[in-house]
């Protein structure tokens, strides 16, 4: 009988770490079960996809998914790569679980570790991506400009992060509610989360140039906006910035 493929859940949090907040991916943890459901019907999945054509991750090479949550992201690496040695880092356990049961039944292999995204799970220099869709919004300030630095630290001379994120004009909250109306109450529900985060301060200022800003006062070279969609919820940014080789 073949082995079996390794999917397995670290904790890198500390012991004061345990209590540290943060806000789920679907914006209330008891919305967690209808998140890949509502990903769906939000037309999610292509933007992943793009973000991981973008990346152009190549056979072997070592990813951390911060923010991964349930793994979509995670997941479209490996379809694109499966050789890739994908990492998922979140803070959401409950997240991580779900996601460790779907990479079971896709027979991928997937470590996921809790913990926050001013960490990264990899020594100096190991990796050579780090991509982020849609959840770089959900972190504070200071945990932004932390988590830019460690980027920076765990990408290898040449490595590369891309960043997907709302940026620009948002769609309004009537236009959200009316493209997913028909898909029941459970995703007119999420839908209205999402489109208060799309109307966030903290989304408001995710914009291409302040993820650009970020990453190049962090000290990533090339940091640039590489390309964006405007989707229901308003535009989404695609970034990129190179890790200098000196």
């Amino acid at each position: 009988m073949a082995a079996s493929t390794p999917v397995r859940i670290l904790d890198q949090r500390s012991a004061q770490e345990r209590d540290r907040p943060f806000l789920p991916g679907a914006g209330k943890t008891w919305l967690l079960p209808f998140y890949d459901a509502f990903s769906r019907v939000a037309g999610v999945r292509a933007l992943h996809e793009r973000a991981v054509g973008l990346a152009g991750i190549a056979p072997d090479q070592a990813v951390v998914d911060v923010g991964c949550g349930t793994g979509n992201l995670s997941f479209a690496v490996l379809a694109a790569q499966p050789t890739a040695r994908v990492t998922g880092l979140d803070p959401d356990g409950d997240a991580l679980r779900r996601a460790a049961r779907k990479a079971r039944r896709r027979g991928v292999a997937l470590t996921l570790v809790q913990g926050y995204a001013d960490r990264l799970p990899a020594e100096d220099a190991s990796l050579d991506h780090v991509v982020l869709s849609l959840a770089l919004h959900h972190v504070d300030d200071g945990g932004r400009v932390a988590f830019a630095r460690d980027a920076l630290r765990a990408l290898r001379p040449g490595g590369r992060v891309t960043v997907v994120d709302f940026g620009g004009p948002a769609a309004t909250v009537e236009g959200a509610g009316h493209a997913t109306h028909r898909h029941g109450h459970s995703l007119r529900r999420l839908t209205r989360v999402r489109s208060r985060v799309a109307h966030s301060p903290a989304v408001a200022r995710d914009d291409g140039e302040g993820l650009v800003t970020l990453l190049a006062d962090a000290g990533f070279g090339d940091a640039r906006e590489v390309a964006h969609v405007d989707h229901r919820f308003g535009r989404v940014t695609f970034v990129q910035a190179t890790r200098p080789s000196s």
